[in-house]
């Protein structure tokens, strides 16, 4: 006599299980897993405790189908892909938001879209439907995606003020001209008078504001502005190498460096050492941002310490609030100066 097996994969549980279980209505259990109104106390305990023993996980597809929500977000970075592995302030982003969208049981879907082509697929993927709302990480003026994605309705909260968009777009951003006025009041403190600038792209809001804040602190103190002391950077290392080589070329009695971000400040080390100049007693270097770039270099960095845990936890803050109907909102944080080596 042959045995027939019925065992094999056990069929995930149902919502009707976890009704049976609790003892209530499937109406109720639907009514707990939406946000619970109009349930007692009493009844949402069993119907917790039932989805606990019964181990039953919501069927995302299934109720995005009646709500037309995706219960996702998306992490959109418009660079290209091997700045996501480069630049350490990327990670740190994207660690301290998937945590936040953790505690509200949201996944974050990330999103790379540094060429033209995959930046159009990637606003047709989410102008779809497929994420309730997007953190946007990175923004040059010029760069479509925030203002489509604005006109589309997308929920969108940018990491730094989109240049061009106005208050039209929700964002989070650190005090940078803040923190570089900070950064050389303190250059400017340890008696250096010669300060470069390696700034960063001058189409993003970060890189603009940075410098005006290195200006003015100059303005103030009477130096006159020289532009042979500002060359542009992009934000990644190599930059940072060849800023520095420049400056050195123009202005061979530099005696400080601001960088406008701690990745190129490694750069800017890196030519110095070459130079035969030390780091700080000829030439001081800080930097910014407070990223693991800062700790890892050599001498360790002074630098503006941005707050990514807060900036993480508003931007998803933010997000939420808008896709709950909250309008548009705008959040600066404050930055602090820490001081190591390099000054």
């Amino acid at each position: 006599m042959t045995m027939h097996h019925t065992g094999g994969r056990r069929k995930p549980p149902t919502i009707h299980d976890v009704a049976r279980e609790a003892g209530v209505s499937r109406g109720t259990v639907s009514r707990v897993l939406n946000g619970g109104h109009y349930v007692s106390p009493a009844a949402q305990e069993a119907v917790n405790a039932a989805i606990r023993r019964t181990g039953y996980v919501v069927n995302r597809h299934a109720r995005s189908l009646i709500t037309g929500r995706s219960d996702s977000i998306g992490f959109l970075l418009t660079e290209p892909q091997e700045r996501f592995f480069e630049d350490p302030n990327f990670n740190v982003l994207l660690r301290g938001c998937t945590q936040a969208l953790a505690a509200h049981d949201v996944p974050l879907l990330l999103m790379l879209a540094g060429t033209q082509d995959e930046r159009r697929r990637i606003t047709r993927y989410i102008t779809a439907g497929h994420v309730d709302g997007v953190l946007l990480v990175s923004s040059h003026s010029g760069d479509p995606v925030a203002e489509e994605l604005r006109e589309a309705g997308v929920p969108l909260v940018a990491c730094g003020k989109p240049i061009g968009l106005g208050s039209k777009v929700s964002y989070v951003a650190a005090d940078d001209r803040d923190g570089a006025r900070d950064m050389v009041k303190h250059l400017l403190s340890l008696g250096r008078r010669r300060i470069g600038m390696v700034t960063g792209p001058l189409d993003t809001p970060g890189g603009v504001e940075r410098l005006a804040g290195y200006r003015e602190v100059l303005a103030e103190a009477g130096i006159e502005a020289d532009d042979r002391l500002v060359v542009p950077g992009d934000y990644s290392r190599a930059s940072g190498d060849a800023g520095a080589e420049r400056l050195l070329e123009r202005v061979p009695d530099l005696d400080a460096v601001f960088v406008a971000s701690d990745l190129m400040a490694q750069g800017v080390l890196s030519a110095l050492h070459r130079a035969g100049r030390r780091v700080p007693e000829d030439v001081a270097v800080g930097g910014f941002d407070d990223s693991p770039a800062a700790v890892a270099s050599t001498p360790a960095l002074t630098t503006i310490r941005q707050p990514w845990d807060r900036i993480s936890a508003e931007m998803v803050r933010v997000l939420l609030a808008q896709i709950g109907g909250d309008d548009p909102a705008a959040v600066i944080l404050p930055t602090e100066l820490v001081r190591r080596e390099s000054t």
